[in-house]
């Protein structure tokens, strides 16, 4: 193992040594592909000869900067991989690090790995922006098609391995392609943000499959970002959970002139464009521009994927110098005269917020652009044309009038203003109001026990970071200075906290009614006071609700239960326990399985299903069969019973029960059979499952 991990830090040393290399993007790509190539074959063959891989992974040795408590990691979903061209999404990452968060960008590059695992890349200094790239069978290509069952599985085992090593706790799970949703929303106790930068639709080769899983995330997601006010329109059919936060630029990096910057070399004006040269750029607006500015030379830079330089090769003044990278773009800004923004005017560039137009800003040139929406946000700063003659005008003015000193002064001015910093700081706000979430009411039932109360509520406290969080505490006469506790914890938070304080034991169902009866939640949680929670357990088990609206009730696995949630796991401290709960969820990401029963230690209710469904049947006493009961009525109508394998909820098992001596106990148990099969013929003993374990 030892030689293994040696192994693999002198790879990983090489592969960052490359990376630093100053080499033009179209060079790296290419080597990318070759790499890839080899790397595949070189697998196959190595599996072929020595069989199966090994399943155990092994997590890297280097480790990120620890998390801080107040400020949530972030895992970006990328649209592209992180050494692509420089776009938002490297920008948004970066000034999230700058903001004091972890960033973890999934690169759209896996590893073609039959095992869940990743390879992980160091991005900065501070030990807080990595690439990772996730071990996925066959390596899927995200843009063309949608993962299917088994990769879906292998990405969460996946993912699961870097919250791991990382030790990731309450993520904003940020999506930039739809391959990602049904990973992505799966992520315990996170944010599910969908970070829509472009319409797909206008994509000519995006797969229906991707389309529908897109609307599946329209649904899913927490928040919704949109870059521009038209897209922002049409995602609000399938959402009202949005946010428009449009592209910017990096002011500081464009608003300084360099040393030298481009001249033609026949000393002509320079009117220019960078960017893709893709299908939405409009070559025939440009072939017009370089025929009537013959005088000027057209510059372009950016990576031709449409055949434009055979387009524009009878063009004498059409110069084109392919990709350049992101550090010389304002040695050639700052030559520009004129900046180009022609694109075809097509669904795909109205919903477009061109990052372009903030750069030749910053660097307070003059711009002519077709009239896309998103221009409406420039007008005063920037030229808008209506036709191909316009355009043509426009450019015209621009040459002859490049503009006053206070004009260039407005431009930069107005760019100093739309930086990342700016949008990150504004998507760091929504998704503080997102956190928020809908309003849950957790419902704890007390008899004695006063230890064991005081730590089911100081976990609840600790572990739920859920911020629209009401409590309500219902005490069936306790005797052991439960009350007078119960008074107190009440005043210290009493906007949170509620209390009933019964003049006799009225049993577990009777005073659970008390307590939903109170609640205002759009959830309900029934919760016994022998629980100890673990880190964000209401998020995820209200994110399993939203995802599945067939769930009628839902709850925790546990290390003490009668039935089959109960999952062998070994630990002596509660210190122990979140450990060994944290590796045991972050192994089943997403899992549920249906069952006949839930146990009520621990289960969460929607409130449309308790409106439907009715309180728990008092007839049950002081306990026993009040839970069969009820699973059996939320099934009358339709919905599912389901645990939760990625919340666990410690449990010591009836404490309360512990009180009442063993006979009465077997009289109570007979009693509430009885009266159980009465209603709803002989009752099925609970089981175990088997050999589910850490």
């Amino acid at each position: 193992m030892t030689a293994g991990r040696g192994l693999r830090r002198k790879i990983e040393f090489l592969r960052c040594s490359y990376r630093r290399l100053p080499l033009p993007m179209p060079v790296r790509t290419r080597i990318s592909i070759i790499k890839y190539r080899i790397v595949k074959g070189v697998r196959r063959s190595w599996k072929g000869m020595t069989g199966p891989t090994d399943a155990k992974f092994y997590a890297p040795d280097a480790r990120p900067a620890p998390p801080m408590d107040e400020k949530e990691d972030f895992i970006i979903w990328g649209v592209i991989n992180w050494h692509f061209r420089l776009q938002r999404p490297q920008h948004i990452a970066r000034a999230l690090v700058e903001k004091g968060r972890r960033v973890f960008y999934i690169s759209v590059h896996m590893i073609d790995e039959d095992r869940a695992g990743f390879e992980v890349e160091p991005l900065d200094s501070s030990n807080r922006l990595f690439e990772i790239r996730l071990f996925a069978k066959g390596a899927p290509v995200v843009y063309h098609t949608t993962p299917d069952e088994g990769t879906v599985k292998q990405l969460r085992h996946s993912i699961g391995e870097v919250m791991l090593w990382a030790d990731i706790r309450r993520p904003v799970s940020l999506v930039q392609h739809p391959f990602w949703c049904d990973i992505a929303s799966v992520i315990p106790d996170a944010l599910l943000v969908y970070d829509c930068m472009d319409l797909h639709e206008g994509f000519g080769n995006t797969a229906d499959s991707v389309l529908k899983l897109e609307h599946e995330l329209f649904r899913q997601a927490d928040l919704t970002v949109v870059t521009s006010a038209w897209l922002d329109e049409i995602v609000s059919i399938h959402t009202s959970k949005r946010a428009l936060i449009r592209n910017a630029c990096d002011y500081d990096y464009f608003s300084i002139k360099p040393a030298t910057v481009y001249q033609d070399p026949q000393g002509r004006p320079v009117i220019g464009y960078f960017g893709a040269i893709a299908d939405w750029f409009d070559l025939e607006l440009v072939a017009a521009v370089a025929r009537r500015f013959s005088q000027c030379a057209v510059l372009l830079i950016g990576a031709d994927t449409v055949g434009a330089a055979s387009y524009l090769r009878s063009l004498p003044n059409v110069i084109m110098l392919g990709e350049v990278s992101f550090k010389e773009l304002p040695f050639y800004l700052y030559g520009f005269d004129v900046c180009l923004l022609p694109f075809k005017i097509v669904p795909l560039t109205q919903a477009t917020n061109p990052v372009k137009v903030y750069e030749y800003l910053s660097a307070g040139k003059p711009v002519v652009a077709v009239n896309l929406p998103e221009m409406k946000q420039f007008a005063g700063l920037i030229k808008v044309a209506n036709s191909s003659e316009d355009f043509l005008s426009k450019v015209e003015e621009a040459l002859e009038q490049p503009g006053r000193a206070e004009d260039i002064q407005q431009r930069r001015d107005f760019a100093r203003r739309q930086t990342w910093h700016h949008r990150v700081d504004n998507l760091l706000q929504k998704v503080k109001e997102g956190r928020e979430g809908p309003p849950v009411s957790v419902v704890v039932v007390t008899f004695n026990n006063l230890d064991l109360t005081r730590q089911c509520l100081t976990s609840i406290d600790t572990y739920s970071g859920y911020p629209r969080l009401e409590i309500i505490v219902v005490d069936n006469n306790s005797t052991d200075g439960t009350r007078e506790f119960l008074m107190q914890w009440q005043q210290e938070a009493p906007a949170n906290r509620k209390i009933i304080l019964n003049k006799r034991n009225r049993g577990f169902a009777a005073a659970n009614n008390q307590g939903m009866a109170l609640a205002d939640g759009e959830y309900i949680v029934l919760l016994n006071n022998d629980t100890h929670v673990t880190p964000g357990w209401i998020r995820t088990l209200v994110n399993h609700l939203r995802r599945n609206p067939q769930i009628g009730i839902i709850g925790p696995v546990t290390n003490n239960i009668g039935n089959e949630a109960k999952i062998e796991i070994s630990y002596t401290t509660m210190e122990e326990m979140l450990s060994s709960s944290r590796n045991y969820i972050y192994h089943h990401l997403g899992l549920t399985f249906e069952l006949r029963t839930l146990a009520f230690f621990c289960v969460m209710i929607p409130r449309s299903v308790y409106e439907k469904v009715g309180p728990l049947d008092e007839i049950f006493g002081l306990g026993f069969f009040e839970d069969d009961d009820y699973c059996r009525r939320i099934e009358e109508i339709g919905l599912r019973i389901v645990c939760a394998e990625d919340v666990f909820v410690h449990h010591h098992l009836s404490a309360s029960f512990d009180k009442v001596q063993l006979d009465r106990r077997q009289k109570l148990f007979e009693r509430n059979k009885a009266l159980y099969e009465k209603k709803w013929g002989i009752w099925k003993p609970h089981r175990y499952r088997k050999n589910i374990s850490v």
